[in-house]
């Protein structure tokens, strides 16, 4: 298991995280459509996940949003290159929900990249400004130094669109870090 917990003046946030768990999860951040989107990551990633955040929520849900995310993918990085060689390092998955269909893709390779396309046509969706889901997975992204490409190709429904990605994501992260015994980079080491 791997643990951190990030503190400033705008937020609290732990996270412990197994990624090969028996989808043993909590998450709990005051923003109830957070919590609905990261029990989706977990369960279908396998992994245990917990995510306990207390944030300036009377200000509005940007500080909340993205540590949780940036908290999230530094226990992520530490996760993966504690497994550093022995895992696939690549995944894909296009995911169907009803109306949705996205495509998430990535490398856990080092280098920090984040690519989001959601074409969401709310303002917001689970109460939270449409923004911030693109937001949520370049923080991601970013602290967890991984290449991650995302794309709605379908979808009319906006929480249809939101929840596939996260799914799409959570099943791509799935085959990334599905173990072999095969080197992962021509160069010997990530």
């Amino acid at each position: 298991m791997f643990r951190t917990t990030r503190e400033t003046k705008e937020t609290r946030v732990s996270v412990e995280l197994t990624l090969d768990g028996t989808q043993t999860i909590d998450n709990q951040t005051g923003l109830p459509f957070l919590d609905h989107m990261l029990d989706q990551l977990a369960f279908h990633a396998g992994w245990d996940l917990t995510v306990h955040a207390e944030g300036d929520l009377e200000v509005d849900e940007h500080h909340t949003v993205e540590d949780v995310a940036l908290t999230l993918g530094a226990v992520l990085q530490e996760a993966w290159r504690e497994r550093s060689g022995g895992f696939v390092r690549y995944g894909q998955r296009w995911l169907p929900m009803d109306d949705a269909l996205v495509l998430a893709a990535v490398d856990f390779s080092g280098r920090p990249y984040c690519d989001v396309d959601l074409g969401l046509t709310r303002d917001a969706v689970g109460g939270i400004a449409a923004e911030m889901w693109d937001h949520f997975f370049e923080s991601l992204a970013t602290a967890a130094t991984i290449t991650l490409h995302i794309k709605r190709e379908r979808g009319r429904n906006s929480h249809h669109v939101v929840e596939a990605t996260f799914k799409a994501v959570a099943r791509a992260f799935r085959e990334a870090l599905a173990r072999t015994e095969q080197s992962t980079s021509t160069k010997g080491s990530l």
